[in-house]
């Protein structure tokens, strides 16, 4: 699978994106190192902190069918570039600082960074 067409499925995965606060709808897809996908979106919260990013969505759903070994995720907010916030980011370090982030503002203009860029000294215990 190449790079625009996982960028593609996370925006079709922001459409189902809960953001009636922010009304930023992010969309992740991740793919695992065996070829498989998997989508998730963020969902917002009246407590705010109780919110999830689309990213760890993406994540649990992949880690509770089992797997742990990811090579890239697509990450679009509002069909735009969207970089992973800082909790994404070490939540993703715990399973690969080589993991490939791909964002950008439309397939023809992607991003794409190693998280180790993106989280230099991430950590894992």
């Amino acid at each position: 699978m190449d790079y625009k067409e996982l960028y593609r499925i996370a925006i079709k995965a922001a459409e189902n994106s809960y953001a009636p606060f922010s009304k930023f709808r992010v969309g992740a897809a991740l793919l695992t190192k065996d070829g498989e996908v998997f989508t998730g979106v963020n969902v917002e919260n009246s407590s705010y902190g109780a919110t999830i990013c689309a990213e760890r969505t993406t994540f649990t759903k992949a880690i509770s069918e089992g797997k742990r070994e990811f090579t890239a995720i697509a990450i679009t907010g509002n069909g735009k570039t969207a970089w992973p916030c800082g909790i994404c980011r070490q939540f993703m370090y715990e399973f690969g600082s080589d993991l490939v982030v791909i964002t950008g503002e439309d397939e023809a203009h992607l991003e794409i960074m190693k998280l180790s860029e993106l989280l230099p000294h991430g950590f894992t215990l």
